[in-house]
């Protein structure tokens, strides 16, 4: 079976005018209209975690698994309740160093600076039965990497969060998307269950688990376009 695993960065009124990335700030209420016809296709709204049995074929049924690239806080803002109501879970992939920081990472290209959560907030969302994943330490881009430094960002995202939040840390998205065999090799070694990208399509059972696909979801899709990705690919 082919499983969505919905790509979502920051859930907030978008800004206004020419600003880089902006097509990845999803209004709160285009949101909320979306987790609403998960619900109304019949789709269960689940976290990577607890989606990858269905990924995998240890599971059935109608599922999409939802993930926020980056932890923002204005996901747990507005995003957080939407999840609550609908009684769905989802997966945030923190950028450690980050935490309670900004997204430092994005200056360089003009992106308006935005908040990350802060450990309590980052505790509250593992508390409400949600997952945290790493991003790295610092989002970096790691096929420029060398391997030490690239295996030091994958390993020891995953033992701080662990650390911090007293919680089996198995998810692992890679910055930027991109990737290197020997990248998926150093997830693995980590002890990462679970890797995804910025490949467009579905999850399947073929697909190598530390290359999932994703469905990225933008500010300006229509209903039409948000079905499509939860429906084909």
């Amino acid at each position: 079976m082919a499983v969505p695993i919905l790509l979502y960065h920051q859930i907030a009124v978008p800004p206004s005018g020419r600003v880089p990335f902006r097509s990845m700030v999803v209004d709160p209420e285009a949101f909320y209209r979306q987790m609403e016809w998960l619900k109304r296709l019949g789709f269960q709204g689940l976290s990577l975690r607890e989606a990858l049995p269905y990924i995998e074929g240890a599971k059935r049924g109608k599922v999409a698994a939802i993930t926020f690239d980056d932890s923002y806080e204005n996901v747990y803002d507005h995003a957080l309740p939407v999840l609550q109501e609908f009684g769905f879970t989802a997966t945030n992939f923190v950028v450690v160093n980050q935490i309670g920081g900004s997204n430092a990472w994005d200056a360089p290209n003009g992106v308006a600076w935005a908040p990350c959560m802060s450990l309590e907030q980052l505790r509250d969302w593992v508390d409400l039965g949600h997952e945290v994943g790493s991003h790295t330490l610092d989002h970096v881009h790691l096929p420029d990497l060398a391997v030490e430094e690239a295996r030091k960002q994958i390993l020891q995202s995953r033992a701080l969060l662990e650390e911090l939040l007293d919680e089996v840390v198995s998810s692992f998205c890679f910055p930027y998307g991109d990737e290197t065999p020997l990248d998926r090799v150093l997830a693995y070694e980590a002890g990462y269950r679970v890797a995804t990208t910025t490949r467009r399509g579905r999850a399947r059972q073929a697909d190598d688990p530390f290359g999932l696909p994703r469905a990225t979801v933008r500010r300006n899709d229509s209903w039409v376009h948000f079905l499509k990705k939860c429906l084909a690919g």
